[in-house]
């Protein structure tokens, strides 16, 4: 715990830089960026390696960047971008475990949760792009959206304990599905996954309506594209990180100035964030209570956000720091992996003796 009235000098670093800086970066980013694409074009679960492998390449082209700066601007700009970048990697884990509980909640498969990730990481390089052009203008309204925010994380934390992790084994329907009715208010939409579609055309949906399966799904008269689950899950991704770039932003921004350096060290970090996922989720498939872990890192991160926005309407000068939070993150992923090794799951042990 730390106290939040307590920042570290902001040093103004505004010195604008030359159109070759620019250009490089933006070169740097957008080839690393269809590189992943590229590789990663079929729908298939990432593993645990290749997941990892990417993890590096993406830390190694941030430090390739950081070297370019350091040759053509100093020490000091390298060291603002790379103390940027470590600190919105450590933020970032934050929106790994809400992910999580996003695709849980959505029921989404592995093969899927790529495609997902892609369209949210997208969304947020163009937000990132907005909220560090007009600064802290947007955080007005920053205290009640994260208190929102937080009782989300909370209540979605609480409805994976109450699932006891059983979601898998239930038949993918979206009829009643909370975002599901919310978004029907807005635009039509279809309750099941439809494959790796995000929108189904009418005549598709009337074809979809003769299947015995969806015998008593109604569609409103209106409409002639329907939005599928896999929207709902990406807007949901969307949402969640637009809200997580209140935290973000302005912890970036008082490290400096600068609109290259603090967007710079949030894309490369933010570039680098899915596949971070897929390590955490690969993990997840053999650490049989990491799951658990989840759940209390869940309703830890609903705590921060809480506590932070009644700082900002209360002023009582506690928060928690990104060190605290990493620390945090770390010693409850540690205990989930020692209680998966020391107490594996008894059916998982069964059924490897029986194949044995």
């Amino acid at each position: 715990m730390t106290t939040v009235n307590e920042v570290v000098p902001v040093m103004d670093t505004a010195i604008g830089f030359p159109p070759m800086t620019t250009a490089v970066f933006i070169m740097l980013a957008l080839a690393a960026f269809f590189l992943d694409l590229f590789s990663h074009r079929k729908d298939k679960p990432i593993s645990l390696t290749s997941a990892s492998l990417w993890s590096v390449f993406w830390i190694f082209i941030s430090l390739v960047f950081a070297g370019f700066l350091y040759q053509t601007h100093g020490s000091e700009m390298a060291s603002l971008f790379l103390t940027g970048y470590t600190l919105e990697k450590v933020l970032s884990v934050d929106n790994l475990f809400v992910f999580m509980a996003i695709f849980a909640w959505f029921k989404i498969p592995q093969n899927l949760r790529h495609r997902v990730l892609f369209w949210g990481i997208v969304g947020a390089v163009v937000f990132r792009m907005i909220f560090v052009a007009i600064g802290t203008g947007l955080l007005a309204f920053g205290p009640w959206v994260e208190i929102a925010f937080a009782a989300i994380v909370i209540w979605t934390a609480v409805m994976m304990l109450k699932s006891g992790g059983d979601d898998a084994d239930e038949e993918e329907d979206y009829t009643n599905h909370f975002a599901n009715r919310v978004a029907r208010k807005l635009f039509p939409t279809w309750p099941h996954l439809h494959g790796n579609r995000f929108f189904l055309t009418r005549p598709e949906v009337e074809a979809e309506l003769k299947k015995p399966e969806n015998k008593g799904v109604s569609i409103p008269a209106k409409g002639f594209y329907f939005a599928t689950p896999l929207f709902l899950c990406v807007g949901v991704v969307e949402v969640s990180d637009v809200l997580f770039a209140f935290d973000s932003v302005p912890a970036v921004i008082a490290v400096s100035r600068e609109p290259l350096i603090v967007y710079a060290a949030m894309i490369f970090a933010i570039l680098g964030l899915r596949n971070m996922y897929f390590v955490l989720e690969a993990l997840k498939q053999y650490l049989v209570h990491l799951e658990k872990a989840v759940i209390v890192l869940l309703f830890f991160i609903g705590g921060k956000l809480a506590l932070n926005a009644t700082n900002h309407i209360f002023n009582h000068g506690y928060g928690v720091s990104p060190n605290t939070s990493l620390l945090i993150v770390l010693a409850v992923l540690t205990v989930g992996i020692i209680a998966s090794v020391m107490f594996p799951n008894k059916k998982d042990t069964d059924s490897n003796t029986e194949t044995v």
